[in-house]
């Protein structure tokens, strides 16, 4: 009868226990409801039930530390408010309307209305710029770097994907995270434009919160998504009811480009592509160049204009021609400006005096010896474009293309549809036992074929291949 009475005792502790837990587990919540983020958290919990409900809140764990210390100015500087406390009961609010949909730490700052759109079905063509634009911001970067995408409702849903350009349409990867009312998942971004839906019970639908839709290339649409990289800002000019940016961007349109006022700083978010920029404030109309930047240069008109530079510092030299009297660099970075960019002599040969700095992407270009158009000599790669041949260098490449053996062939090349096939062939250098080439492909399907001395062939190593014309077969590659 003892016996009895203590399993009694151990069950009622245990249920006892189990009731504690499951009491402070209910009261760690992270709830969508209605244009906010209602985070309820006690910290007395266990760490473990804290570390999980502040990673599924976004929140990183340096601030997480600090809430659980009681410290909590770091999580409000992140966009939370602190809504109510009732001992160590605490509930944060996060207004959807209010969050900064894309922070990011380049120093410069804009905004734009959605350019037009041409690419690949369901990968946008590359585009100068882009800004969002929402109903109420469901799409946001969190401080970890990743950007979160939030679908409010549809809770009676088993299961709801988020697929899109950046995980290659997948039906598969972009599982969500269900939530007392709706549904997340944290994404990592670089930035650009990207397009995307949601997968509701096997139901493609666009973002319902996002009032930009793009034509997907296929007689459909898509939401589309900006990650911002930049973000302009002027000071003071308290007294000022307009101030807009205009720049070589957006061919100077002055009119579409309107920034917001806080406090005393006037302020826009963008994606913006790298590469060089002119641009200005219209301060109530007056264009002024941007104070806190020194970079300053005359546009085509003779107007000064503030300049941006991102992207990726290239140098070019030309070894030898050392009687040269004028040697110049032009290429498809410059639309093949005859003018070119003069480079300077140096000891047995030319360098551009500053470096260039380019956006990502494949470049072919030429050397100007005296009016002589030559290729590099000391570059390997080449280019044929509308049948001309030049010289190639990729910058930022993100894909390397191998092709094992040959050793006996004089030349290799590739083309496939980012090269508009045999219209913009690329010759591969021999390197040791193998043929290479490195190119930078933006996300999206590619297809394409090797060509050893003349003789189409797929490529050995992939695995990935579909029907060509005349039964070929064209080897199958997948950037994400």
């Amino acid at each position: 009868m003892i016996k009895c009475k203590g399993h009694i005792v151990i069950i009622l502790v245990l249920l006892f226990c189990g009731i504690n837990t499951a009491i402070a587990q209910k009261r760690n919540t992270l709830t969508i409801a209605g244009d906010n983020l209602i985070l309820r958290i006690d910290l007395q919990s266990p760490k473990k039930q804290l570390d999980s409900i502040f990673k599924v809140a976004g929140i990183s764990e340096e601030i997480a530390g600090k809430v659980v210390k009681g410290d909590f100015t770091a999580v409000i500087n992140d966009g939370w408010k602190l809504a109510a406390r009732q001992g160590e009961v605490v509930q944060f609010n996060r207004p959807l309307k209010e969050l900064k949909d894309n922070a990011q730490d380049r120093p410069y700052r804009i905004t734009t209305r959605i350019p037009q759109i041409d690419g690949m079905p369901g990968y946008p063509e590359a585009v100068n710029y882009g800004v969002n634009k929402y109903a109420k911001i469901t799409v946001y970067g969190l401080s970890s770097g990743l950007t979160r995408f939030i679908l409010p409702g549809y809770e009676r849903a088993k299961r709801v994907f988020l697929s899109g350009s950046f995980n290659g349409w997948s039906t598969l990867k972009g599982l969500m995270q269900k939530t007392d009312g709706g549904w997340m998942l944290d994404v990592k971004l670089g930035p650009g434009a990207y397009e995307y839906k949601y997968i509701i019970d096997g139901r493609w639908t666009t973002d319902p919160n996002n009032l930009q839709q793009v034509d997907d290339g296929a007689g459909n649409v898509n939401s589309i998504f900006y990650k911002y990289n930049y973000t302009f800002t002027l000071q003071d000019n308290a007294q000022a009811q307009r101030i807009t940016v205009t720049g070589d961007f957006n061919k100077w349109d002055g009119n579409d480009l309107l920034m917001d006022k806080t406090g005393n700083e006037w302020t826009l978010q963008m994606y913006l592509i790298d590469g060089k920029h002119l641009y200005r404030f219209l301060v109530d109309g007056k264009p002024v160049t941007d104070p806190a930047n020194p970079l300053i240069e005359k546009d085509e008109d003779g107007n000064l204009s503030s300049v941006l530079n991102s992207g990726e510092k290239v140098n070019f030299k030309l070894t030898g021609h050392s009687n040269a009297q004028r040697v110049l660099l032009s290429g498809s970075f410059i639309h093949w400006n005859p003018e070119g960019i003069p480079l300077k002599k140096i000891g047995n040969g030319w360098v551009l005096p500053d470096p260039l700095t380019l956006p990502a992407g494949n470049y072919n270009y030429k050397f100007i010896v005296d009016g002589n158009w030559i290729t590099d000599p000391a570059d390997p790669f080449y280019a044929v474009e509308d049948g001309v041949t030049n010289s190639f260098v990729p910058v930022r490449p993100n894909h390397i293309f191998k092709l094992k053996g040959y050793g006996d062939a004089r030349t290799v090349k590739l083309i496939g549809n980012f090269s508009k096939w045999e219209k913009g062939e690329y010759t591969l250098a021999h390197q040791g036992d193998e043929w290479v080439i490195a190119l930078y492909l933006r996300p999206g399907k590619y297809i394409y074929q090797f060509t050893v001395d003349g003789q189409r062939i797929m490529d050995p190593e992939d695995k990935l291949w579909e029907p060509g014309e005349n039964a070929a077969r064209n080897s199958v590659l997948w950037v994400e």
